[in-house]
């Protein structure tokens, strides 16, 4: 759904109208994982553990912890409590540390402004601080060592979604073919169900290229016939066999329980927390839709729907004691229907594949954004919805894992115990994080927070602690897969930060640079150059080297930072903040560019002719509102320092805006910096590396200088001049100098830092995707600057 979309159904007359319909579509995105967990829940229970009796006790206390499970977990821990811990209507692992991090001074990432304060999707509820609170901030801001540390617990959670996005495809589709064994012999069924599952695997991830929105609009009726077929046969099967069986679920049916199966009972819970599996797609999903939406798709529809289906389940299981060694789905079906429901259990099998699949490119996607995650190739294959991508490389991975598991396992036991202990640490993950925003975000007082976090984490704790007893059976897979990832994970977040502490330490001022180009003889050639870096202030020390060594750069140079801030989403009218770097004369500018991390970045093309512009409406902003003052620079520390001492002029936010009407913009004074904006139409952010056409096609930009009003003003002439300079490079051409990094450890480094920077880290770059891949930058048009970093 797009951003706009998003925002604005709220204030419509027929908001309500809206709402359900967003509630209909979120059934096929948000809870296909969530409502086909019946199929595979009271198989992995009575796997092995427990064993169903004459006596009801077993089955009944089982269907009993499921109740009072989806009821608490997912019904009143996300619904009513979490679906709250928004970040501008977005939500996720990464938003709730997002939020954190705006609140608390507690965020790794680097190259911090005060001026990203100013966006106004950096907003902060700002109510009075009780002193627990305020005592619990200065300690997480006085220890670094508790910002790494939330950092690893950020990036454990997001680990464990990654690996449920391999699990839960092969559960899911595996329970629903496994419907095969009553139509066959054991046989016959051991060799049909893997292949069949290997092959509807490999068709889903061969058609993730094409993307959701052109089989999308399948997707909510696909699960909402689910959703009435497992109601249905539910309801079919209390009245036919057990109407009774609603005294279940009474919470003394739990005691009975555990006081029959002691040890078993408790190992046995692995399987029963399979029953919220799915449950935190609706806080990832959150936005794509609202709030209300997916509280009432879920509270009306999906929940009702589960608990009919588990209780049928039970109420047939009850009566029919024959079947104790194979308790599945499938024998509750009455065989005339049995056909039909197998094959609507496999369409929404794989929905709630679909919709894992999704959700863990976004995660990568977001991963990195925030320096977490190795350079990767990112598709958007809608230009119409927002969010829906692509990642070749993670695509196949998964695949290639996913049909490993299916062939490892062979069996719903060991899917079922690796699936679940990944389910049940996302969740303490997010309980967690929760229990921070309360007291920092929300400001309430501490004894909510840790009544929160004692409540839900001692019952996810439980169904943890049951999942890790099935480690040797199942449960190590997502352990493993956590523990390779979380060390790619935060090797990649170490060296990016060691790359950037180098090159703010060997920055150079801009006297020191004019002075040896006095001595060199620098001459300026025709064209744009486009120096990118991570530094928002100051001369990177790969362009000095490259001036030392080549004294000659581009006639209009522009230094540009791509960065990001723990926002979801910065508004394209907010995007450039722009600023020059000397004199006028000199033609240099800085543009630092900012993305949430939810934000699809431009393709180069766009980029670059947006660039332009937005320099082009920078110099007439800037000659017709003279400086008064310095104004406060924004340096990499965040603090305000002289920006005339440093070389560095005011900057300016330009947004849409027309070319003529530059002159009326004023600054905006509550802002730490000068904002300009206007009125006009802002353009949507365009898609970063876009492939829906394999023809590159080059977008410039063009502007005229205005002859006719010949005025002998000189700021008027200087800024024709200066807006001639401009156009005339830009016809001659763009360069992109990008810097070609070498990262090794100082000598005397420990052991730690030389595996991770020497090996691990250097591993990484070279066999991730390049920056000038990333950016799709013609090879014509790169320069590449070669640098060692010595960290």
């Amino acid at each position: 759904m797009d951003l706009g979309d998003r925002k604005c159904w709220g204030n419509s007359k027929d908001s309500w109208r809206t709402t359900l319909v967003l509630a209909y579509q979120s059934l096929g995105v948000v809870y296909g994982d969530l409502s086909i967990s019946p199929i595979y829940v009271y198989k992995s229970t009575f796997a092995e553990d427990i064993h169903h009796s004459e006596t009801n006790e077993e089955i009944f206390g089982v269907l009993s912890f499921v109740f009072w499970t989806l009821t608490l977990v997912p019904l009143f821990k996300y619904v009513f409590i979490v679906l709250r811990a928004d970040d501008n209507g977005e939500g996720g692992t990464f938003a709730l540390y997002s939020s954190i991090c705006r609140h608390a001074k507690v965020s790794l990432l680097p190259n911090k402004q005060i001026a990203d304060e100013s966006l106004s999707t950096y907003k902060l509820k700002q109510p009075p601080e009780t002193e627990n609170g305020s005592k619990l901030k200065t300690l997480l801001e006085k220890h670094k060592t508790l910002h790494t540390a939330l950092l690893i617990l950020v990036l454990l959670g997001t680990c464990m979604v990654i690996g449920d996005g391999v699990l839960t495809p092969v559960i899911s589709v595996f329970s629903a073919v496994s419907g095969l064994e009553l139509s066959m012999s054991k046989e016959h069924h051991e060799y049909a169900v893997i292949p069949i599952t290997c092959i509807i695997l490999v068709c889903l991830f061969a058609l993730q290229h094409y993307g959701t929105h052109r089989v999308g609009f399948i997707f909510a009726p696909v699960v909402l016939l689910w959703l009435l077929c497992i109601s249905g046969l539910g309801l079919y099967n209390i009245f036919f066999w057990n109407p009774h069986v609603y005294k279940a679920l009474s919470p003394y049916y739990m005691y009975k329980f555990l006081k029959k199966t002691k040890k078993r009972g408790w190992m046995s819970l692995g399987g029963i927390l399979l029953c919220i599996t799915g449950s935190e797609a609706m806080f990832a999903d959150l936005g794509h839709f609202s709030y209300a939406a997916i509280q009432i798709a879920f509270t009306f529809v999906v929940y009702p729907a589960l608990i009919l289906g588990y209780m049928g389940q039970a109420a047939y299981l009850s009566k029919n004691h024959d079947i104790a060694t194979d308790i599945s789905y499938y024998v509750s079906v009455p065989k005339s229907v049995r056909w039909p429901v197998l094959f609507i259990a496999i369409l929404a099998s794989v929905v709630g594949s679909q919709a894992i699949i999704s959700g863990t490119f976004s995660i990568i996607n977001q991963s990195q954004s925030l320096s977490c995650f190795p350079r990767v190739k990112v598709v958007h294959t809608s230009n119409k919805k927002h969010g829906q991508i692509y990642i070749p490389e993670i695509n196949w991975i998964l695949m290639i894992l996913c049909i490993a598991v299916t062939i490892g396992f062979r069996d719903t036991k060991h899917m079922g115990n690796a699936s679940g202990l990944a389910v049940m640490a996302v969740m303490l993950v997010t309980t967690c994080l929760t229990s921070l925003v309360i007291i920092l975000c929300w400001h309430k007082p501490p004894i909510l927070a840790l009544c929160f976090l004692l409540f839900f984490g001692s019952i996810e704790l439980l169904y943890f602690s049951a999942s890790l007893v099935k480690f040797r059976e199942g449960a190590w897979l997502p352990i493993l897969l956590a523990l390779i990832l979380v060390t790619i994970m935060f090797v990649w977040h170490y060296g990016t930060t060691k790359k950037y502490e180098f090159d703010l330490q060997n920055k150079v001022s801009l006297e020191w640079l004019l002075a040896l180009g006095q001595s060199l003889g620098i001459s300026r050639v025709p064209g744009i150059g486009l120096v990118f870096t991570d530094l928002t202030s100051g001369i990177p020390a790969n362009f000095s080297r490259f001036v030392t060594n080549l004294p000659a750069f581009h006639r209009i140079l522009v230094f540009v930072c791509v960065k990001f801030v723990p926002v979801p989403f910065v508004p394209p009218a907010e995007r450039y903040l722009m600023g020059r770097v000397g004199p006028a004369s000199l033609r240099s500018y800085r543009c630092i560019v900012r993305y949430g991390y939810c934000d699809v970045h431009q393709d180069v093309d766009s980029f670059e002719s947006e660039l332009v512009k937005r320099i082009a409406d920078f110099i007439c902003y800037d000659w017709s509102h003279p400086e008064t003052a310095s104004d406060p620079g924004n340096g990499e520390d965040g603090s305000l320092q002289s920006s005339r001492s440093s070389g560095e002029y005011r900057r300016a936010v330009i947004g849409s805006s027309d070319f003529s009407s530059m002159r009326a913009f004023e600054p905006d004074e509550s802002m730490q910096h000068f904002s300009v904006s206007v009125g006009f139409p802002t353009a949507e952010s365009i898609t970063d590396i876009v492939e829906t056409d394999p023809q590159i096609i080059r977008r410039r930009v063009t502007f005229s200088v205005d002859d006719h009003n010949d005025s002998d003003e000189p700021t008027d002439r200087q800024m024709k001049e200066e807006l001639q300079d401009l156009l005339d490079a830009q016809q001659s051409g763009t360069a992109f100098i990008l810097g070609h990094s070498h990262v090794e450890t100082k000598q005397g480094s420990s052991v730690f830092k030389r595996l991770a920077i020497n090996f691990a880290y250097n591993f990484l770059r070279r066999n991730c995707r390049g920056p000038d891949v990333v950016l799709k930058v013609p090879p014509a048009s790169l320069l590449e600057v070669g640098m060692v970093y010595v960290v």
